[in-house]
């Protein structure tokens, strides 16, 4: 007898599930409720490929939340595109332009970007989280040529989890960057450079006797649990100990519209 355990190691945040092992030799009803499980678990964790998935990899790629910028590119009046093929070519100059100035003084850009458009209703902008490197407000500002409305936001805390000192800083931010469906069918509704980092999965066997628990000192974001009289499976997320639940929270900053 056996399980599975599988781990998403994503910078500090850290997914691990538990889930049955089928066996040839198990009975017709066991085997079911192993299926049933193992199932649920699966589900669970596939839930990564819409907004987990972002999560994850904004996890991975800005350890802390004073390790990124977020920002919201706005196309003012004479600069709005006429469809999302001249907004993205738009944001792809953007991108191109920012890069460059970044290699200039011998720094990369990690990027992430989100389109929007109100639900269809054509006001084109875009949400994007950067590596921030302490002075990028002036630069990323002079690089969105397309518009003067630029704003800043810190990555911080989900303000309904404050009290419970619960960090879900990734989790709020990939929520709100999925919140709308994609352009296309199939198509993902968020996008980052090649150089990002991708989370680190593993996936083995382990004994009937082995339970998993957050290490002493993390931060449990989550803990799911499916017990029958045959077959088990435990969803364990957590913010890996050393955490630090004092951030960098900048001032929100907001450029006023041309008149």
């Amino acid at each position: 007898m056996a399980k599975m355990k599988k781990i998403i190691h994503a910078g500090s945040l850290v997914i691990e599930t538990l889930y049955p092992r089928k066996s040839r030799h198990d009975e017709p009803e066991v085997r079911q409720a192993k299926q049933k499980a193992s199932s649920e678990a699966q589900k669970r964790m596939n839930r990564i490929y819409s907004y987990q998935k972002l999560e994850l990899m904004l996890a991975v790629n800005f350890p802390h939340p004073k390790d990124a910028l977020v920002a919201t590119l706005t196309f003012a009046p004479d600069h709005l595109p006429l469809s999302w093929k001249q907004a993205d070519e738009c944001l792809k100059y953007f991108r191109k332009l920012f890069s460059s100035k970044r290699s200039e003084m011998g720094q990369e850009l990690v990027m992430f970007w989100s389109p929007e458009d109100d639900f269809g209703e054509g006001r084109y902008h875009y949400h994007v989280v950067i590596n921030n490197t302490g002075d990028d407000y002036a630069l990323l500002r002079k690089c969105w040529i397309y518009g003067s409305a630029v704003e800043f936001d810190p990555l911080q805390p989900d303000k309904k989890q404050k009290r419970k000192k619960d960090i879900h800083f990734f989790e709020a931010l990939a929520r709100y960057m999925t919140k709308e469906p994609p352009k296309r069918l199939g198509a993902r509704s968020w996008s980052y450079t090649r150089n990002a980092k991708k989370p680190e999965i593993e996936s083995f066997v382990v004994s009937e006797d082995t339970e998993i628990e957050a290490p002493e000192g993390a931060t449990v974001l989550q803990d799911d649990a499916h017990t029958t009289d045959y077959a088990s499976y435990r969803v364990v997320k957590y913010l890996t100990p050393g955490w630090s639940v004092s951030t960098v929270r900048a001032k929100r900053r907001r450029r006023k519209r041309a008149a």
